[in-house]
Parts: structure tokens; sequence; C-alpha cells
């Protein structure tokens, strides 16, 4: 979808973005089929770092589902939904 010229967002912004952790974005961009942009290296660690393209990643929250909330009880799960 992106392009050479667009935005290069990492793991840790998209997961951010997502609303999820960076661990759970690198396993949910694979799953979709959504191909890196490239890769950089950390200023601080020197590790690799994996690069998307923000239009892909902004594509894919739009197209999530909201999830389940899991912070509520049973009582005030049933409350909210009677």
């Amino acid at each position: 979808m992106g392009d050479s010229t667009s935005e290069l967002w990492t793991t840790e912004q998209s997961a951010k973005h997502l609303g999820i952790r960076p661990k759970s974005a690198s396993s949910l961009l694979s799953r979709r089929g959504i191909k890196r942009a490239g890769e950089t290296r950390h200023p601080v660690s020197g590790r690799i770092v994996a690069l998307w393209h923000a239009d892909d990643i902004r594509s894919l929250a739009a197209s999530r589902r909201p999830g389940t909330r899991n912070d509520l009880t049973g009582k005030e799960r049933h409350d909210r939904h009677p």
C-alpha cells in the first residue's frame, strides 16, 4: 500500500496507534500480510527495528473490530449490556 516517500513507523509506534503491545502488533501485522517497509537501528540500543508504512497501519486500525472489554467483572459486564 505505502510508497517510498510515505511516513514510516516503528513497531512501537504502530502498536501505540493500534492500542496493543508491540509483540502483539508484530503478530497482527504478520497475520494480516502487511509487509515491512524496511528497518533501522535503534538510536540507543543499536538493535534492528522494523519499519512499517503508517498508511498501512492506519488502514488496519480502521478495519479492526473493537475488542471485548476485559477490565470489567461479570456483574459489571452484565449491568452494561442488559
